[in-house]
């Protein structure tokens, strides 16, 4: 993918940090949107996963910038959706419509219910997807679907694992997003991309997540990957 694009990523999270770092090192313009700049920069505590606050972060990436939804979304040509899956179509109404236009959205988001503990179990599937309530809330967007059955870090780092011998899924309507959306995948240097059709496709992807904690639970690691051989 060309250099010099502009990306707005939602959420300030470890997802949204790790995909945000890695956009910026090949070279776009990153914005990341929080709802609440100040709030999120005053955080002092290690987040529920023990990473270090957000600040932390924004102290060693000073070219990433850092405002609300809305600014991160007006600034994006191209839009990530990297917030808790529970709380993603309330960021995006926070981001503004006007903002959003028909932008493409990679939409990297599960909708994980903690509600109970652990292990979470997911507040729609089987016939609903969190990818799909985003296509319908936002019809203009062009949401695709994809590096959702993974560790942040091999979401921008395939060669981790194996040298990157393993899949990467993309879900969404409209095949010219997605064919953005893979180049994107690639720069982070994916080479086995699976296009598995429309937003509908995302209820898999998504119901992948109970079996994914399950793995991570037995093998003690979140470095791990599906591999589809065709």
């Amino acid at each position: 993918m060309s250099k010099g694009r502009k990306f707005g990523v939602l959420g300030t999270g470890p997802v949204g940090q790790t995909v945000a770092a890695k956009l910026a090192e090949l070279g776009h313009s990153v914005f990341v949107g929080t709802r609440d700049p100040a709030v999120t920069l005053a955080r002092t505590s290690p987040d529920t996963f023990g990473n270090p606050p957000f600040s932390v972060w924004r102290e060693k990436h000073p070219a990433i910038e850092l405002g609300t939804l809305a600014q991160a979304a007006a600034h994006g040509e191209i839009l990530v959706n990297a917030t808790s899956g529970s709380g993603s179509i309330e960021a995006l109404k926070a981001a503004g419509e006007g903002h959003l236009g028909d932008k493409i959205l990679i939409d990297i988001a599960n909708p994980l219910d903690f509600s109970k503990g652990m292990p979470p179990s997911l507040s729609v599937c089987n016939t609903d997807s969190l990818g799909e309530q985003l296509q319908r809330a936002f019809p203009s967007l062009k949401v695709v679907k994809t590096l959702n059955t993974m560790n942040a870090y091999l979401m921008v780092g395939p060669a981790q694992l194996v040298g990157g011998e393993h899949t990467a899924f993309v879900s969404g309507n409209d095949a010219a997003a997605k064919a953005t959306v893979t180049e994107v995948l690639k720069s982070f240097g994916w080479k086995d991309i699976l296009d598995l059709g429309d937003i509908s496709t995302s209820r898999g992807t998504e119901m992948i997540l109970p079996i994914w904690v399950r793995i991570w639970g037995a093998t003690k690691t979140p470095m791990f990957q599906f591999k589809v051989v065709r």
